[in-house]
């Protein structure tokens, strides 16, 4: 099983997503390490990044969930994923029932508000072009972000039905 915790910056989708690798002991890779520096420092800048910014990044995300996959790995993968078209390009290739995306809700003042208390590249005034393009999905799972991050991730394995390496 590949696990996409998906959502805006500050959403919680990388303490939720550690919480569950420590359940579960799976792999994990966070989806920002996989920006390219110009994305990075368009993104420092205030700047939103373009579909065409977001094309190499996804497909190396898309590179390692496949090599997940293929070796029959379980994973779990931080990444905004905001877009439908993005989060095709994600999985394309992968049967439905190898990878799900959990979506971490949570309201827009409380993401902004952790944006601000945190040292990160992406800037808080970013948030409101991140959720303008936001397309949330339907068959996602929708977890909240306003639990403990341990209890978001067993939310998950539940919804999964997947019991923790870790009891």
């Amino acid at each position: 099983m590949i696990v996409i915790v998906m959502g805006v910056s500050g959403s919680g989708k990388t303490t939720t997503a550690l919480a569950l690798q420590k359940l579960t002991g799976w792999q994990f890779a966070e989806g920002d390490d996989y920006h390219s520096e110009a994305n990075r420092q368009k993104m420092a800048s205030g700047i939103p990044l373009t579909d065409e910014d977001r094309t190499p990044w996804l497909a190396a995300l898309h590179d390692l969930v496949r090599g997940w996959y293929e070796r029959g790995e379980n994973g779990i993968l931080t990444c905004s994923a905001l877009k439908q078209a993005y989060r095709d390009m994600l999985v394309a290739g992968l049967p439905h029932d190898a990878y799900r995306f959990a979506l971490m809700d949570a309201p827009k003042g409380v993401i902004a508000e952790r944006m601000r208390q945190r040292q990160h590249f992406m800037p808080p005034a970013l948030l409101e072009s991140q959720l303008a393009t936001l397309q949330p999905p339907e068959d996602a799972l929708h977890i909240s972000a306003l639990q403990p991050p341990e209890d978001a991730a067993r939310e998950i394995l539940d919804a999964l039905r997947i019991v923790p390496a870790a009891q």
